[in-house]
């Protein structure tokens, strides 16, 4: 854990010195945080979750007469709120946590992160996102999120049936939300993609023959397509596209110190099985292998050309095994 803890803080280094913040790192471990402006406050929703470290409830903390950390998130999604819940009551600090209400973009997100007016998000990761905002790298879903199955036209079922190959695949157009990093790898890779800026118009686009498919993560699909219920759509049943896409929580760079709670959080979660535990269980992964079928699907690999080379691929014990699966021929 101090390995990946230090790995966290040397990029943590090199993002703040870009920013001309190294004040500010200097000072972490000296400083008392300050208190979200009066501004922030008043865009998050009144409810708020306090977390205590056990240790620090049972008075063998120094600290347990400090007033709880405030930090403002954007995370809504009940899987990764609660795991980060569970992180930061892991890590040793007391925090208060304020759900943002407004909704934004991914480039809403960063820029509000870059401001310090939200502390946490949660992301698919790019080369650039890691660069501008702080990676925490324990993949959120497992490689789960880089396991894609297709919305499709019903009418297209049969067309679909017989990709083979990523040849086949290439014949086909892709819709994406401009904003995900989604985009970029599959024109990375030589598909057709159509975008839009808004992830809501992806469905009557799909509907009307912008494109052909819309590629989602294999344990959101089922729950979206409910969401944007269409009877002309339907979930495919025969293609897995897999592409290495891990999800991270990313941090603001002012808050460098939250980036390192949340790290270690999440490492003493692996250490003693509780975040296998935890994921196995709130997104029923028993079920979802058995109703997707992945093995019995024909499966598309992309590459993923900006991958970070701290990407943590080396740690099997972040990763389902689904990206060693051979698939249907």
């Amino acid at each position: 854990m101090v390995i990946h803890i230090a790995t966290l803080l040397g990029s943590v280094v090199t993002i703040l010195a870009k920013r001309l913040l190294m004040p500010i790192f200097r000072l972490w471990a000296s400083v008392a945080l300050c208190a979200l402006s009066s501004s922030a406050i008043a865009t998050v929703e009144s409810a708020s979750f306090t977390f205590t470290n056990a240790a620090t409830a049972a008075g063998t903390s120094s600290a347990s007469n400090a007033a709880p950390i405030k930090i403002v998130t954007t995370i809504q999604q009940q899987w990764q709120f609660n795991l980060l819940k569970e992180a930061l009551r892991r890590s040793g600090q007391s925090y208060q946590v304020e759900q943002m209400s407004t909704q934004m973009n991914q480039k809403r997100k960063v820029e509000e992160a870059l401001a310090g007016t939200v502390d946490v998000f949660w992301s698919m990761t790019s080369k650039e996102l890691e660069e501008t905002v702080l990676p925490v790298r324990i993949p959120l879903f497992k490689g789960l999120l880089g396991n894609r199955l297709l919305i499709i036209r019903k009418t297209d079922e049969a067309r679909f049936a017989n990709v083979k190959t990523l040849v086949d695949f290439k014949q086909l157009k892709a819709g994406q939300n401009r904003y995900w990093p989604d985009a970029s790898i599959l024109e990375a890779n030589g598909l057709h993609v159509v975008t839009s800026y808004q992830y809501t118009n992806l469905y009557p686009m799909l509907e009307g023959g912008r494109f052909d498919y819309l590629a989602l993560g294999a344990q959101e699909i089922g729950d979206e397509l409910a969401s944007h219920s269409d009877p002309a759509l339907k979930i495919d049943t025969h293609i897995l596209l897999q592409y290495r896409s891990p999800a991270y929580f990313f941090v603001s760079p002012k808050r460098p110190e939250l980036a390192a709670a949340i790290l270690a959080g999440l490492e003493n979660m692996i250490s003693d099985g509780s975040f296998d535990e935890m994921f196995n269980r709130e997104l029923k992964i028993d079920k979802l292998y058995r109703d997707a079928q992945f093995e019995q699907r024909v499966i598309i690999r992309l590459d993923t050309p900006d991958l970070s080379p701290l990407t943590p691929i080396e740690r099997q014990e972040l990763w389902l095994d689904l990206f060693s699966m051979q698939g249907a021929k």
